[in-house]
C-alpha cells in the first residue's frame, strides 16, 4: 500500500470518529437539557409563579385543566428560599430518535420536606438534526416513596 493511501485512510478515520464522537455528544447531552428545563419548572413552582409554569408547560396555554395544575401547584409548592433539587430521574437515557416518557424529580426549598413530581417530557428531534425537550405536564406533589403513576 503507498503511504499517500495510508494515510488518506488515516484522515479518513479521524473525520469519522470525530463525526461519530459529536452526534454521540448531542445524544447524551439530551439528558442535561431534560434536567435544565425541569428545574427551571420547580423554580417557577417555588416561586408561586404561575404564568411562569404555564409559559415552560408546551400547551399549557390554552388548556384550561393544565392552566388549573399549575395554579394549584404554584400555590401548594410555593415557597422562599434557595431551590435544591435533590434527584431527577430522567425519562429516558440516551436515543438515537425522540421518545415521550417520564421524569422525576425530587426537590426541597431551605429546609423544607422534600417535594416530589413527574413530568410528562417529551424529546423530539434526532441525533442529525438535533433535540428539542418538551415538558407536557407535571403531577401534584407524590409521595416520596412513590413512583411516577402511568396516568396523572
Amino acid at each position: 500500500m503507498q503511504r499517500s493511501h495510508l494515510i488518506g485512510l488515516i484522515c479518513l478515520a479521524i473525520v469519522f470518529f470525530l463525526v461519530v464522537s459529536a452526534l454521540l455528544a448531542r445524544g447524551f447531552s439530551v439528558t442535561g437539557a431534560e434536567d435544565a428545563a425541569v428545574t427551571n419548572l420547580v423554580k417557577a413552582e417555588a416561586r408561586g409563579d404561575r404564568n411562569g409554569v404555564v409559559s415552560l408547560i408546551s400547551g399549557c396555554r390554552t388548556d384550561a385543566g393544565c392552566r388549573a395544575r399549575a395554579a394549584l401547584n404554584a400555590t401548594a409548592l410555593e415557597r422562599r428560599g434557595s431551590v435544591s433539587i435533590i434527584q431527577i430521574t430522567p425519562s429516558s437515557g440516551f436515543s438515537v430518535a425522540g421518545s415521550l416518557s417520564t421524569a422525576r424529580v425530587a426537590w426541597l426549598v431551605g429546609s423544607s420536606l422534600p417535594r416530589v413530581q413527574c413530568v410528562r417530557v417529551l424529546e423530539s428531534g434526532n441525533l442529525l438534526q438535533g433535540f428539542s425537550i418538551h415538558l407536557l405536564k407535571v403531577s401534584l406533589r407524590i409521595k416520596s416513596d412513590r413512583a411516577c403513576p402511568s396516568r396523572f
